[in-house]
């Protein structure tokens, strides 16, 4: 067990003072002690958290490094909380609105994750609930104040806003179903209490519904008049987005090229397998029909889907336990889960700092899916789940013995996270694991989307010229939509919410792929420095008891 130092002892003090400012970190963090609260959404809210991370920041830089692991605490801690600091002075919190990761959904999902076993749980969720109301109110205060600025969000990004707080509000909307449903039955039983727990869940519920209304009514009335009409971030924004996502700086245009050049390499590969499939001179669209009509590969309803998740999950930690990877005993439980949304997401959460909430993998079902084929889905159980999410976000909670709680629970880097999983489902292949055709045109498939989300994302929000293949001109949303459905095989009600998505996230998609590459840089620049006494099992091992780090601070460790 390595001795806590100076620098650790300030990256503890930030996490307490962190998960007291953000309920709702804390409760993402497995943190106890802040389910019944709600996070400050007001520019006054804002504000202090800013003022926290300045003054750890000012901490950090009066200590010096005791050992190799503070060393690469505080490069990362200085990167993440510095990035913090220049979104916050460059007003972002002021126009946080899109279709999947805003306060709109981050208010309604944090209750996915919140414990439900007991009585105590379900009062937290009742004074979450009844707290809610004034967090919807400080977050349209915000949005007022960055409107004011002249910082508004895309006008798309308001409507559809507009649409799903109203679902939030209706009187059939998750909140009610939430507060009447199994867990809450099973839960509370008859007595006197308990009437009283129901009794406040029921008003914490309508005073919910009520504030999602008051959201939809300012997005519709206020906010959308005042919106541009224009999807692009432009270039300045989108470096700032692109860093804090990746932990690292890339040169945007040479990686638009790269993305280019990959989505045609993934292509030519996956014609090369669709030949095995289904005969030579085989389209990919050929291969492709020929896999959905085989009943082997095909699913029927969510309980068999959610069976087919839970067995493959388990038979990957059984088959890479020991032999590649050394699994710790808490991380073989992996709950594969239907979610209660409905968006077509696949989606992980991390277990809590005990492990008494253990990892899920979520697959958020659209109303008009029934049939699933695992020939698609293979390589996203394995990237959602071990060696992906579940063993990177796993292994870095198991590992107290060396790191604090700010690198186990709090930094998450999304090119670190998102680039490992895309270089675990390549793993997974050159281990074996998907040599059948048809679950190696899956991955491809994965991988294909990923690549062209690095063309879009990048084309669209920076305005450069489209490839005359794909319409030639400059990138603007009606293009990159086609693109898209040309690229990515999937139903067009989920094709069309993730153009939606790179729309509103600038600079997240391509985080994916291009933290990919440089996950792939790094292991061949130490394969290179190492020669042969470089060992992959090693590699992996060192690098995922490091945590989530920024993507430049983790070559600093090899």
């Amino acid at each position: 067990m390595r001795e806590p130092t100076a620098v650790d002892a300030v990256a503890e003090k930030y996490v307490t003072t962190l998960a007291a400012l953000d309920p709702l970190a804390a409760t993402e963090m497995g943190l106890a002690g802040h389910d019944h609260e709600m996070t400050d959404l007001s520019p006054a809210g804002h504000d202090e958290r800013d003022a926290a991370t300045r003054a750890t920041l000012r901490e950090l830089d009066a200590i010096e490094p005791a050992d190799d692991v503070d060393r690469i605490t505080l490069a990362a801690m200085r990167e993440r909380l510095g990035l913090e600091v220049e979104l916050h002075d460059a007003g972002e919190h002021l126009r946080n609105l899109n279709n999947i990761a805003s306060p709109v959904q981050g208010l309604r999902d944090v209750f996915d994750i919140m414990p439900t076993g007991d009585v105590e749980a379900w009062e937290n969720i009742a004074s979450r609930l009844n707290a809610l109301p004034q967090t919807i109110d400080g977050y349209v205060e915000s949005l007022r104040a960055g409107a004011a600025r002249g910082l508004v969000p895309a006008h798309r990004q308001v409507v559809e806003g507009v649409k799903q707080a109203g679902e939030l509000a209706a009187a059939d909307s998750f909140f009610t179903s939430f507060v009447t449903g199994e867990a809450a039955a099973a839960a509370l039983d008859d007595s006197s209490s308990c009437s009283l727990v129901r009794a406040e869940l029921e008003r914490g519920a309508a005073g919910a519904r009520e504030a999602y209304g008051r959201l939809e009514a300012f997005l519709r009335d206020e906010l959308a008049p005042q919106a541009p009409q224009d999807d692009a971030a432009g270039r300045d924004r989108y470096q700032l987005f692109s860093r804090a996502f990746l932990g690292a700086t890339v040169d945007l245009d040479e990686t638009y090229q790269w993305g280019i050049e990959e989505l045609a390499r993934v292509v030519a590969e996956q014609e090369a397998v669709a030949a095995q499939i289904a005969g030579p001179g085989a389209t990919v669209e050929q291969a492709v029909a020929a896999l959905d009509a085989d009943p082997a590969r095909t699913l029927h309803g969510k309980d068999e889907l959610r069976r087919w998740m839970q067995e493959t999950s388990d038979a990957a930690v059984a088959a890479l336990d020991g032999t590649h990877f050394d699994i710790p005993e808490p991380l073989h439980t992996l709950e594969c889960l239907i979610a209660p949304t409905q968006s077509g997401g696949i989606y992980y959460t991390g277990p809590s700092d005990d492990f008494s909430r253990p990892g899920r993998m979520w697959w958020s079902v659209p109303e008009d899916v029934s049939t699933f084929n695992t020939w698609r889905e293979k390589t996203t159980v394995y990237h959602e789940g071990v060696p992906g999410h579940h063993l990177q976000v796993g292994a870095a909670v198991y590992n107290r013995a060396e790191l604090n709680t700010w690198r186990r629970l709090a930094c998450w880097t999304s090119g670190h996270g998102e680039g490992w999983a895309l270089y675990a489902e390549r793993l997974m292949a050159d281990l074996g694991f998907l040599d059948d055709p048809g679950d190696r045109l899956g991955m491809l498939d994965g991988q294909r989307m990923r690549a062209a989300r690095v063309v879009f994302d990048i084309g669209v929000h920076l305005g450069l010229p489209a490839p005359e293949q794909w319409g030639g001109g400059r990138w603007d949303a009606d293009k990159a939509l086609a693109f898209l459905l040309a690229n990515v095989n999937m139903p067009e009600s989920f094709v069309k919410f993730e153009w939606m998505r790179y729309l509103g996230w600038p600079g997240q998609a391509p985080s994916y792929k291009v933290g990919q590459r440089l996950w792939e840089q790094t292991r061949d620049a130490a394969r290179a420095a190492q020669g042969d006494a470089f060992d992959l099992r090693a590699f992996h091992a060192k690098a995922l008891n490091l945590g989530s780090l920024p993507l430049d601070v983790l070559k600093l460790a090899f």
